[in-house]
């Protein structure tokens, strides 16, 4: 049993990209429009995302309206973790003034039922961008940026491992963060 599930993880893995920036930005919007379930985001900042897509909060409100679960967790800019993290990166109070960017971009969206924010203060080793059975995985290496770093494209297979190990790190920061 544990080789079947061993052979099911590894065939979770859809694609790995040397860097964020090389996912291609129709696969962020195919996967934003194609979510109905969840939609789940742990990041520091994540800005890159609601700058390249700044229709999302409203998609994220209008997906939120129809019944999909949304839930995004963002860096608290006054934590510990932003200001050390920003330091680690190079960019110093840079990623916080990113973070509160990111919440600014939110606040429309997180006034419709169904859309919940919160902030974490914890350590980061990735960040997690969930969209129904798709999650992409953008791994923090220290002393980068986290858009320098790789990102694996994961597709949830029953019995398998990967996809669930990740979305219950997601969900262990959710339950520590606090309302945004």
């Amino acid at each position: 049993m544990e080789k079947q599930a061993e052979t099911a993880s590894t065939s979770e893995l859809v694609t790995y990209y040397p860097h964020r920036g090389a996912v291609p930005a129709s696969l962020w919007s195919s996967l934003i429009e194609k979510a109905t379930d969840q939609v789940e985001i742990l990041v520091y900042a994540g800005l890159f995302l609601f700058d390249s897509h700044p229709d999302l909060p409203d998609q994220l409100a209008e997906k939120a309206t129809a019944g999909t679960q949304v839930r995004v967790l963002l860096g608290d800019p006054d934590s510990q973790m932003i200001r050390q993290r920003g330091e680690e990166e190079g960019i110093g109070d840079d990623l916080a003034a990113h973070a509160r960017m990111t919440r600014r971009y939110l606040e429309p969206a997180a006034k419709t039922p169904g859309v919940e924010i919160r902030l974490h203060d914890t350590i980061l080793y990735n960040s997690i961008y969930r969209f129904d059975d798709d999650v992409l995985v953008n791994p923090h290496v220290l002393g980068a940026p986290a858009g320098q770093n790789p990102v694996l494209h994961f597709r949830y297979i029953p019995g398998a491992r990967t996809f669930r190990h990740y979305m219950r790190s997601f969900d262990y920061a959710w339950e520590r963060g606090r309302p945004a």
